[in-house]
């Protein structure tokens, strides 16, 4: 093994342990110290010499800088396509965690198709795909080792036993990045989704990219294709930045959500198009009895400009996992087309929980079947252990400032009999009709709340408010929001 070090760079890079020479320190060029042993060695260098030339210069920002840099052919990474690197990733993530106490490390993806099954996450660690770097998820299942069941959700999503890893997972880490210049990560999902479709699931399928019980993460300026199941899926993590992503997923593709916080705290998404066979975004806290024991709730959430295309789903979802509790989620200037519904919240007797301080203003809406969707009565649950008696909480819903064109309903909104749903206010919403229209607008049970300068006219459950304010959006900032980015560079 030999190491170098220069500009507060450092790698370890694998040579043959049966080479024996005399060992020399050679400073080669501005961009590293190395220690060569042997001419094998050298051919090895020379190559990373040629990855630091290419790289120097490039900065991008993240919540923290790395002092020491490694790129992924320096631990045997090939990018034809067809090699699997998943022991090449394992190899780097794990030499390069030595540096955690260091100024941490980071490890660069350069340009090539590079083929991994599942790999873990480390501390104080960033992971860079550079422009052109195209990771390719395995559909050898073999290379996705199997986990248990999350215990807020007490089985899988898929199937009553466990769940496959993420292709990128993480758990109890602090400080990790996944960023690049737009490089590509494609789960090469249609193999799972052809397994999930005739019921051959025995595990949950893998979510894209999962971290758990960790702390400060980002995941920004990359293009994610063809989940398996979920995209990005942080779970009992706080204080988390999800920006610059472009998610696609074919919009028939099954359970494919963008992004799903669940039972997080400190949250900011922003600057994110979703194109996706489920919910854009859906924020969540776990699932009936299994949630209620967990008690882990969501909140402290923003979300900005985001754009969503999802036409049999939510642009924003609350729920329906929702019985640790979900509460203060913010979201403003957000755009819809050719989405099922807007902000869509979900849950059912069983749930428990609450749904509560939801503010929502500035929404551009374009062919939409739902501009407002409450449902009560969503089922779905784990197995038949919930409690008939844990009823949810819904209320202190908040919607400003939307305007839509070509809508089927105008709102559905359906609370829970002896559970209404309360405290819903909506204000200036210009809803524009579609040719199909339905004659029934506004459809309103076990709901109240007040409504100003909505067109058009609301159920007689939400009467019009006659003090002058608007409904609510806070004015103050949340802690995530105050955490600034560093330019960091390669």
């Amino acid at each position: 093994m030999t190491s170098s070090n220069a500009g507060n760079k450092t790698y370890e890079t694998d040579v043959s342990k049966h080479l024996e020479a005399d060992k020399s320190l050679i400073l080669i060029d501005d961009c590293m110290l190395v220690q060569v042993i042997g001419v094998i060695s050298v051919v090895v260098i020379l190559v990373s010499v040629a990855e630091c030339r290419r790289f120097n210069g490039i900065e991008y920002p993240a919540i923290n800088c790395r002092k020491h840099s490694a790129v992924l052919t320096d631990f045997g990474g090939v990018g034809d396509g067809k090699t699997s690197n998943t022991k090449a990733f394992k190899y780097a993530i794990s030499n390069l965690s030595h540096y955690a106490s260091d100024g941490g490390a980071q490890l660069v993806v350069p340009p090539g198709k590079w083929l991994t099954g599942s790999f873990n996450l480390t501390s104080h660690f960033t992971l860079f795909l550079q422009k052109g770097a195209l990771i390719l998820a395995s559909q050898d299942e073999s290379e996705w080792p199997p986990l248990p069941v999350l215990p807020s959700y007490g089985r899988g999503r898929d199937a009553p036993d466990g769940r496959f890893s993420s292709l990128i997972f993480g758990t109890n880490l602090t400080d990790v990045v996944i960023t690049g210049a737009n490089g590509t990560i494609d789960g090469q999902g249609s193999y799972w989704w052809a397994k999930f479709k005739q019921n051959q699931t025995k595990l949950t399928r893998p979510y894209l990219i999962e971290i758990m019980y960790s702390d400060q993460i980002q995941i920004s300026n990359l293009t994610l294709l063809n989940s398996p199941s979920w995209f990005v899926h942080p779970i009992y993590s706080s204080n988390i930045i999800i920006q610059g992503l472009t998610i696609v997923a074919p919009v028939d593709s099954p359970n494919t959500d963008g992004i799903n916080p669940d039972s997080c705290r400190n949250t900011r998404i922003e600057d994110c198009y979703i194109v996706s066979g489920d919910d854009c975004i859906a924020v969540k806290s776990g699932w009936d009895e299994y949630g209620i024991k967990f008690g882990k709730p969501t909140e402290h959430v923003i979300i900005r400009r985001l754009t969503c295309i999802s036409p049999d789903s939510a642009m924003i979802a609350l729920g329906s996992e929702m019985s640790g509790g979900i509460r203060d989620v913010r979201a403003e200037d957000i755009t819809a087309i050719n989405t099922q519904s807007a902000v869509r919240i979900k849950t059912a007797i069983g749930r428990g929980g609450y749904v509560k301080d939801i503010f929502v203003k500035g929404a551009q809406l374009h062919t939409m079947k739902y501009v407002f969707w409450i449902t009560g009565s969503y089922g779905s649950h784990p197995d038949n252990g919930f409690d008939p008696n844990a009823l949810p909480q819904i209320t202190g819903i908040n919607y400003r400032d939307f305007t839509a064109d070509n809508v089927t309903y105008s709102a559905r909104l359906e609370g829970i009999s002896k559970d209404p749903f309360s405290g819903i206010c909506i204000s200036n919403v210009d809803i524009r009709l579609s040719q199909e229209k339905k004659k029934l607008q506004w459809n309103c049970t076990d709901v109240s709340g007040v409504t100003k300068n909505v067109i058009p006219q609301p159920c007689d459950l939400l009467p019009l408010k006659t003090e002058a304010h608007d409904c609510p959006y806070p004015t103050d900032k949340l802690p995530i929001d105050r955490l600034q980015l560093q330019t960091c560079s390669l």
